[in-house]
């Protein structure tokens, strides 16, 4: 072994960006637990708050929102469908093209889930000042913007 060799892990950046994973993965762990009684998966949780934004909007453009190839929404809709939460209608215009609509019982459910997401963010912003908020949502946003594909 090379003991000249910087090691990433003495680097700064690299011990923040380990501990900025590990955070997002106890969000994840804790939401997905905290999504559990509504019978509810955070991927599901994704395409009902898109189509409550978006009213109509087709399934590529669920797909294309959150960054997921078609397949996966595919295989999310069904189970939404068959839940009663969601229900898809042809495009009126181009047959090809299915319509996403939640249904009432899918409202109630989103709202439900909302108030569970907001307490979770709540609690887990509440580490930080507003100014240290808004810096640290800056910097994401400029981390996405930086890593996205070119469309």
């Amino acid at each position: 072994m090379n003991n000249k060799q910087p090691l990433p892990w003495d680097n700064p950046r690299f011990r923040n960006w380990i501990a900025l994973v590990r955070a997002e993965k106890a969000v994840v762990r804790e939401l997905t637990r905290a999504l559990s009684h509504l019978d509810l998966k955070i991927g599901q949780l994704d395409v009902l708050m898109n189509i409550y934004r978006h009213p109509g909007m087709s399934q590529h453009d669920v797909a294309r929102r959150l960054l997921v190839g078609r397949s996966n929404i595919t295989m999310l809709l069904p189970q939404l469908e068959k839940q009663g939460l969601i229900r898809r209608e042809g495009d009126a215009k181009d047959k090809r093209v299915m319509r996403l609509f939640l249904t009432d019982d899918g409202e109630a459910r989103l709202m439900q889930a909302l108030d569970v997401y907001s307490a979770l963010i709540d609690r887990v912003m509440a580490q930080s000042t507003p100014a240290q908020c808004d810096a640290m949502g800056d910097q994401m946003r400029r981390i996405e913007e930086m890593l996205r594909p070119d469309e």
